[in-house]
Formats: C-alpha cells, sequence, structure tokens
C-alpha cells in the first residue's frame, strides 16, 4: 500500500492513458454509427454534466459563475479551437484511419504545444524540444508508410486526408492547451474545463444550426448502439481522463507524468488488435514506441 501511495503521480498517469485509449476506441465506434458532429456534441454535454455534478461536491458550485472576465474569454476561445475546430478534425481522422492512427499522429501535440507556447508565449524552446520533434516525426513516418512491393521506395499507406484530419485535431488540441494556460491562470482546472465544454457545446450548436444538422443530431439520440458507445467515450475521457491527468501532475512530476500519459499510440495496438482484428506489423509498433519516446524527450 505504501508503493502505491508512494507513486500514486505515476499510478494515475498509467490509469489516464488507460482510460485515454478506452476513449479513443469508444469513440471511433461512436463515430461509425452516427457521425462525428452529432458524437461530438453528446459526448460534450455528457462530459459537462458529469463535471458539474463533481464540481458541485467538490466546490459546491454546479457552474463556474466565479470565473473572472479574461478566464471566461481565453477558456471559451480555447474550447472552440481545441474541442471544435481540433476535435470535429480528430474525430473525422477516426472514420478515415481509425483511431490507431489517429492517435499516433497526435503524439504530434507535444511539439506543436511547444512550438505555439514559444510563438504566442514566448516560452523557451531548447535544442532537445527539436530533437523531440524529429524523433516524434520519425515513429510517425515509420508508422505510416510501406515499402513498396517491387521493394523499390516506400508509400503512404493511409489516406492523406485521413492524416491531414489528424494533423489538423493535433493543431486544435495543441493551441487549445496554450489558450488554456493563458485563460486558467490560478482558476480550478475542472471549473476551467467546464468552460470549454460550454464554448464547444456554443461552437456545435451554431455549426449544427448552419449546416442544417439537427435531424442527424436526433436520427443519433435513437442509435442505442452510437449513444451506447458515446456515453462510454465522454464518462472515461472528459470526466475520468481529465480528473486522473490532474492526479498525475499534483504527485508527480509533469515531465513523467506526461511521458506516461503519452502511452496512448502503444497500449491502443493490443485492443486494436483483439477488438477490431486489424493487422499490426513491427514498423507500426516500432513506431509507436519511437514517437512516444519523442514526446519523452520533451520533459527531460
Amino acid at each position: 500500500m505504501s508503493f502505491i501511495q508512494n507513486h500514486l503521480g505515476e499510478f494515475s498517469a498509467l490509469f489516464t492513458a488507460f482510460f485515454w485509449t478506452i476513449t479513443a476506441l469508444a469513440f471511433e465506434s461512436a463515430v461509425r454509427k452516427i457521425g462525428s458532429i452529432p458524437v461530438n456534441i453528446i459526448r460534450l454535454v455528457l462530459g459537462f454534466i458529469f463535471l458539474s455534478i463533481y464540481t458541485l461536491i467538490r466546490r459546491g458550485l454546479f457552474l463556474p459563475v466565479d470565473a473572472g472576465i479574461e478566464n471566461w474569454i481565453w477558456l471559451s476561445l480555447s474550447g472552440l479551437v481545441g474541442l471544435v475546430f481540433g476535435d470535429l478534425f480528430l474525430f473525422k481522422s477516426y472514420e478515415i484511419i481509425g483511431s490507431r492512427f489517429s492517435m499516433l499522429v497526435m503524439t504530434l501535440v507535444p511539439p506543436i504545444t511547444a512550438l505555439s507556447g514559444f510563438i504566442i508565449l514566448s516560452e523557451k524552446l531548447t535544442l532537445l524540444h527539436l530533437a523531440g520533434m524529429f524523433v516524434t516525426f520519425s515513429g510517425i513516418i515509420l508508422a505510416i508508410f510501406n515499402r513498396n512491393s517491387n521493394g523499390s521506395g516506400f508509400r503512404l499507406k493511409l489516406a492523406p486526408r485521413g492524416i491531414l484530419y489528424a494533423f489538423g485535431g493535433a493543431v486544435g488540441q495543441a493551441l487549445g492547451l496554450v489558450l488554456s494556460k493563458l485563460g486558467m491562470n490560478d482558476y480550478d482546472p475542472f471549473a476551467s474545463t467546464q468552460i470549454r465544454l460550454l464554448s464547444g457545446i456554443a461552437g456545435y450548436i451554431f455549426l449544427i444550426f448552419a449546416f442544417s444538422r439537427w435531424k442527424s443530431v436526433f436520427s443519433a439520440l435513437r442509435d442505442r448502439e452510437g449513444i451506447k458507445a458515446t456515453s462510454i467515450g465522454a464518462f472515461f475521457g472528459p470526466f475520468l481522463g481529465i480528473s486522473f491527468s490532474l492526479l498525475a501532475v499534483k504527485f508527480t512530476a509533469t515531465g513523467i507524468a506526461s511521458t506516461i500519459m503519452a502511452l496512448v499510440p502503444v497500449f491502443i495496438i493490443f485492443p486494436s488488435v483483439v477488438l477490431y482484428k486489424q493487422k499490426v506489423t513491427p514498423y507500426e509498433i516500432a513506431g509507436a514506441v519511437i514517437s512516444v519516446a519523442g514526446v519523452a524527450l520533451f520533459f527531460i
């Protein structure tokens, strides 16, 4: 028991990676059943309900009414960039290349975040960071390219459109994190997440009206399997995933926690093979491990 207590942060980070793996698989299943826009708005509403119940118990406030104007502005912008722009692209990539490869491309979030922080927040960008970017890119390239059948050169084995969508998801999430840092300051992380979710919900409502997609949303609500998968993803992602990630950074060094939480592309390989009967090559496994190693370089 004392061993667990002494390493509570590391175990929390490990559980976070496990929860995010479940989330990715659940949302991939949901998106294939009911579409990306319905999944996004439903999971944000469910995630907001889960978080609000938790903040009511923990803070005595169901809504983030104690947030300042600056918190609302930057966190709302973060929600629009990360949860609407970023996740809309990410969920679209689930349909095309699947959650396993999408999560691999998402290991680009730390490099893009570091670069965005350098540009927007004037944060330091070191040679080790640049090395991490190179290693992460190398791992992804190793996993997404195949040698041609005639042995001459390599070819991309995934739909370019799916990779671009996943890259757009990584950019959105990275910029969302930077904007969150601007907006959160000393404000409660869970209440900050509520603001981001509210902004995301508002953004999707606008998109649904703009593209007349209410019919697909209401149709999705009648799809039992789709709603079940979305609910599982919402519970393990916006609720448990966020909660355990905060525990992780509270009880261990941020670098250690972030590196362990970045293990999702490795963890997702086994269930992808078992649940979706996907064929995984040694190059894909090596690519996932190398890309995570590149993420680790950002926190040494």
